[in-house]
């Protein structure tokens, strides 16, 4: 190789090394995201609500006073009725031949009283001329005695099986709707078996479980407002008619909700929810989206001075719509991060914004101008 072209090579080479040691890329800053900020509330008008459904204030169940078969049925679930409406039948037959037995029985106790009472005025006239003993006078009196007895017996016997022929027919006792069936044509009851529910016309009310924790913020009498699933835009006011005292399989606890306006437009039956507006003081409440959990401690980002941020564990109470309390580990003077905590790593350096992205001086508690 000559000299002139070693020199050309050795200088190509030089240049390649400056080139490639030029494109390497310089190490990038890690940038300082920009993370939305706030501080607790320390008095809320919290508002809390609860699904249920519609139903009569006043329900019954309707049964046949006595037992047999049914033979016709005239209503249904969803009829309308009226008091006196006959609802179901029972076979009638052997009820019938009750009644003519009684019958029987109340004409002979009658004719038998009728012989003993002739008898003893007979013997009440003769016994004062001596025509009759004494004790004859007794036994005759004894034996009219008893026939009137027996006959207040058999008429006491033939009303009641009066009563069970009428009580063949199930007859409505008040005006109402009927929400449930229990029977079929041909069915065999007893007496007293559950053969309609009735949902009587009046009050309707909305029946809502309850969760242990929160039961105890409800009372009697207090005011509330109900909206329906198929009406969400329309509120209907209502109060706090009942709290069961103890709680049910669910470990919840039964509140009956009476509505007090809206009653011709709401069915029975139909989806609800009842809210509770509950202003509370002095309790430390945060944004749901500011809590999240490490092997079930909950935790919030704490913005320190220097707009660092530390992971603080706390300890909340249960959980309402938009916030949870937290009655142990913040305080009200306390900013935190209200949203991508999941994203966020201890000791990271962070630039502060609220709502309406406007920079947070969090050392002076200052909101500056919009970013």
């Amino acid at each position: 190789m000559s000299p002139q072209k070693f020199a050309t090579y050795s200088l190509m080479l030089i240049c390649s090394v400056i080139l490639t040691a030029c494109s390497k890329d310089k190490p990038t800053e890690e940038q300082i995201p920009f993370v939305m900020v706030a501080q607790p509330n320390t008095s809320q008008d919290e508002l809390k609500s609860y699904a249920g459904e519609v139903q009569a204030r006043q329900q019954t169940a309707l049964a046949f006073r006595v037992g047999g078969q049914i033979t016709e049925r005239y209503v249904d679930v969803g009829d309308r009725v009226k008091v006196g409406q006959v609802l179901a039948k029972l076979d009638v037959k052997d009820a019938q031949l009750q009644l003519n037995a009684s019958k029987a029985q109340l004409e002979s106790a009658q004719s038998a009283a009728k012989i003993a009472e002739e008898e003893y005025k007979r013997f009440k006239q003769l016994l004062p001329i001596n025509a009759v003993s004494r004790s004859q006078y007794d036994a005759v009196e004894n034996q009219y005695k008893s026939a009137m007895s027996n006959l207040k017996q058999a008429q006491s016997n033939y009303a009641v099986s009066s009563n069970q022929t009428g009580y063949n027919q199930l007859i409505a006792n008040k005006n109402g709707v009927i929400t449930e069936r229990s029977i079929e044509v041909g069915q065999v009851i007893a007496a007293g078996q559950a053969a309609y529910q009735l949902a009587i016309d009046g009050d309707r009310e909305v029946v809502i479980g309850v969760p242990e924790q929160a039961v105890s913020e409800i009372k009697t009498g207090q005011k509330a407002w109900v909206t329906l699933w198929s009406k969400p835009e329309e509120r209907f006011a209502a109060y706090v008619r009942e709290i069961s005292p103890a709680a049910d399989q669910s470990r919840t606890f039964s509140v009956k909700v009476v509505l007090t306006e809206g009653r011709s437009a709401i069915q029975l039956g139909q989806s609800a929810r009842v809210f509770f507006s509950n202003t509370s003081s002095n309790v430390i409440n945060v944004p749901l989206t500011s809590v999240s959990a490490t092997e079930d401690q909950p935790y919030v980002w704490v913005v320190n001075p220097d707009h660092s941020i530390r992971k603080v564990n706390v300890q909340i109470g249960a959980y309402g719509r938009d916030t949870v309390p937290v009655t142990q580990g913040l305080k009200a003077s306390d900013w935190i991060v209200v949203g991508g905590v999941h994203l966020l790593r201890d000791k990271q350096k962070i630039n502060p914004i609220d709502r309406q992205n406007r920079a947070v001086n969090v050392k002076a508690g200052q909101v500056g101008a919009k970013i």
